[in-house]
């Protein structure tokens, strides 16, 4: 489709690549928990992280993992 300024307004829609590793403050936020909590999780040794230099992440699966020991350890 062409715009009213000539441009072609169309777009591709390209598939979009999942995220497998979050920020803190993305992990926490997908926990519904504080990033203190998350922090002290982790260095609980409870949730494993992903170094990369000086950058600290979170993978999905292991969030995933967590929730699922969480809701079996309280059924």
């Amino acid at each position: 489709m062409i715009g009213a300024n000539g441009m072609n307004t169309t777009t591709k829609t390209e598939p979009e690549t999942p995220c497998l590793l979050l920020t803190p403050r993305d992990a926490a936020k997908s926990l519904s928990i504080c990033e203190r909590r998350l922090y002290g999780l982790t260095k609980a040794g409870e949730l494993p992280v992903v170094r990369i230099g000086r950058a600290v992440r979170y993978g999905v699966e292991d969030l995933k993992a967590w929730i699922e020991k969480q809701s079996s350890e309280t059924s």
